[in-house]
């Protein structure tokens, strides 16, 4: 599974691909090539749980865009995913990286932070009315995955912070001001103090290169 890969990027689809991908022909060669294929919404959310759950993705609430970092659970925690799949057959499971399907956070009233309607998607939430010392519920251990580490949403969205499991790692108390540029869009929040942009990847690498 490959993320943001064209169709004409490997080279048995297109032998004057700029990059050559062997490996790739060699699968293409063997196995079977589907080249007629849709989706219903072409980004993160609802394809990551198509994936994880066999299901269409217009059978959630969210029929378009993606979740922010706050917002509630997409998968109910008695669905099956592959995840739960393998680990009733024997399997460790887990999770490292961008999760993006929803997690249950609660607010400093003591109340579960809602979902924000499609229509008010803008501007996003900084996360300043959340208590992130309670654990959060329904995220990746609640649907199969033995162990999670990784951040919440995208990697511009608000909370920046590791979580472990059901809790971040280090709770966020820095501001984290929003940055706008023609090439870059990272929202308001608030910023756990190990969390730098470019210190996500390879500290979410070392931690899968840990698992494995």
């Amino acid at each position: 599974l490959a993320d943001d890969l064209g169709f004409g990027d490997v080279s048995c689809n297109n032998p004057v691909s700029k990059i050559q991908t062997p490996q790739i022909d060699r699968l293409a060669e063997g196995g079977m090539r589907f080249t007629d294929a849709h989706t219903p919404s072409a980004v993160c959310t609802p394809t990551r749980y198509g994936i994880l759950t066999g299901r269409y993705c217009w059978r959630t609430r969210l029929k378009y865009r993606v979740l922010d970092g706050f917002d509630p659970p997409l998968i109910e925690e008695d669905r099956l995913t592959v995840a739960s799949l393998l680990k009733q057959n024997g399997y460790n499971t887990a999770c490292i990286g961008k999760w993006h399907l929803g997690m249950q956070w609660t607010g400093i009233d003591g109340q579960p932070i809602p979902a924000v309607p499609l229509e008010r998607r803008s501007p996003p939430r900084p996360g300043r009315d959340v208590d992130y010392r309670i654990p959060v519920s329904g995220g990746p251990t609640a649907v199969g995955f033995d162990w999670y580490h990784g951040i919440s949403a995208s990697l511009n969205m608000s909370p920046f912070c590791y979580i472990e499991d059901d809790r971040p790692v280090i709770i966020p108390t820095l501001d984290s001001p929003p940055i706008r540029t023609d090439f870059v869009v990272v929202d308001d929040g608030l910023r756990s103090p190990d969390f730098t942009i470019t210190g996500v990847m390879p500290t979410l690498t070392g931690q899968a290169v840990r698992y494995i």
